[in-house]
């Protein structure tokens, strides 16, 4: 039990330090509350144009802006006009527009939100590890080429990994598909 809330305290602590350089995309879900002088909170999801709706201003363009930077514009916007000294938080629900997708030999395939520093012994962790088939030996990346169609096939020696060799872990991008391949006996 305490290795479980120490994982989730890890998690937690991460993602807040991460929502400081997080850049908004689209489809992510944001929490815009007006604190002062009325309190008011919404959820919101960025939309395809790269926006979001906010009470009294209307249409924000946040595509692209750290988490932080989305709040002092919007709180300025307030200001100008609409209402006198506002307060206003803005914060990182889900993310949506950053994930990789892990799939194979390992508990909970699927889809999973990027978080900060993001490696492929951690994904294989959140997706609950390997099954009594999985093996460490036979992981790899298929990462979406930038130049053309198609994947690069990255290999990951996560038994150098577990070994103690942390520059043998590599850091997951957004489209990335991890497989875990069976052992061979």
């Amino acid at each position: 039990m305490l290795k479980k809330a120490a994982f989730l305290f890890f998690i937690f602590a991460a993602a807040v330090g991460y929502t400081q350089v997080y850049t908004i995309g689209v489809g992510d879900i944001l929490e815009v509350a007006i604190i002062q002088p009325d309190k008011m909170t919404s959820r919101v999801a960025v939309s395809p144009g790269g926006d979001i709706s906010v009470p009294y201003i209307g249409s924000v363009y946040v595509k692209g802006r750290t988490v932080s930077s989305v709040q002092t514009l919007i709180q300025q916007k307030l200001a100008a006009g609409y209402l006198k000294y506002p307060v206003v938080t803005v914060s990182l629900v889900e993310s949506r527009s950053r994930s990789f997708t892990i799939s194979g030999e390992v508990i909970k395939p699927g889809n999973y939100p990027i978080l900060e520093n993001m490696t492929v012994l951690k994904a294989i962790s959140i997706a609950g590890g390997f099954t009594k088939f999985g093996s460490s030996s036979r992981v790899k990346i298929l990462r979406p080429r930038k130049d053309r169609p198609g994947y690069m096939s990255i290999k990951v020696d996560l038994n150098a990994v577990l070994d103690g060799d942390a520059k043998a872990d590599i850091v997951i991008e957004s489209g990335d598909i991890i497989v875990v391949s069976e052992g061979v006996f």
